[in-house]
């Protein structure tokens, strides 16, 4: 039901976790912890999904605070408890109060979660290769900065996303990165298809560019848990898989941290 990482769990006063889609009550498309509110599934069943996300990772009880994700570098400092109705238009969160529950939706994207334990301030990012490429991970740094964090204390994990063999895209796809960085031609491998078409794909390493991104910020430690949402079927939604079959909707696992 949860993937945790050593390099956050034995940080003291912080819980996080990775849900997977299991341990949940919804049904159908969504079965079963589906946790987004943007679907249409029914909101009885994502508050009470969300619910168990922060019982699982062990976070104080109350509610969870998720943005209405947009593939932006915006990031929001979270005092209090997020009007879930009414939900701020931004793809970071970060907080230095007790008690406020973090999360960051997924279903392909990579969730990035951040914690520097001296300080007492931690970070939810969604990084999907928009705001990853425009810079959502280097923002949430700065901000936790804002908050009395110190890159040389904070601990990142990019959580499970989309892996590189299942993430194939056109050979127009690489030219903003590499425009970026020639150096980033390496997290574009050729695909092992034997199909026709094959030359003119490529398969993108969006968990290793985020990682990259992530060090190069000289961060205290930078780990990448290496699920890939798109091939397990059975622990993850995943956007590219509905797309695939023509499925009318798709559930969102959540990620989630907070201070205890």
């Amino acid at each position: 039901m949860i993937v945790t990482v050593e390099s956050l769990a034995r940080l003291k006063n912080i819980r996080h976790g990775f849900l997977t889609r299991r341990g949940g009550v919804s049904d159908g498309i969504y079965n079963s912890l589906n946790c987004g509110l943007g679907t249409t599934d029914s909101r009885e069943h994502v508050l009470e999904n969300r619910a168990r996300a922060v019982k699982a990772a062990g976070l104080i009880d109350g509610p969870l605070s998720t943005a209405y994700q947009v593939h932006s570098a915006k990031v929001l400092v979270v005092d209090a408890p997020l009007d879930q109705s009414n939900r701020p238009e931004v793809d970071g969160l970060v907080t230095k109060t007790r008690g406020i529950n973090l999360g960051v939706l997924t279903a392909d994207c990579g969730p990035v979660l951040f914690a520097d334990a001296e300080a007492g301030v931690v970070g939810a990012a969604h990084a999907g290769w928009k705001g990853a490429l425009n810079g959502v991970l280097q923002e949430t740094v700065r901000v936790m900065e804002t908050l009395g964090a110190r890159r040389e204390n904070i601990v990142a994990v990019v959580g499970p996303c989309i892996g590189q063999e299942s993430y194939e895209v056109g050979t127009e796809f690489p030219t903003p990165f590499i425009a970026q960085d020639a150096d980033n031609a390496r997290f574009f491998g050729p695909p092992s298809s034997k199909r026709a078409d094959a030359c003119r794909k490529f398969h993108f390493d969006l968990a290793g560019y985020c990682a990259h991104q992530l060090t190069q910020l000289g961060l205290a430690d930078v780990t990448v848990s290496g699920h890939d949402t798109c091939a397990l079927e059975d622990d993850f939604f995943s956007y590219r898989r509905k797309t695939k079959r023509g499925e009318p909707d798709y559930g969102r696992q959540v990620s989630v941290i907070g201070l205890v």
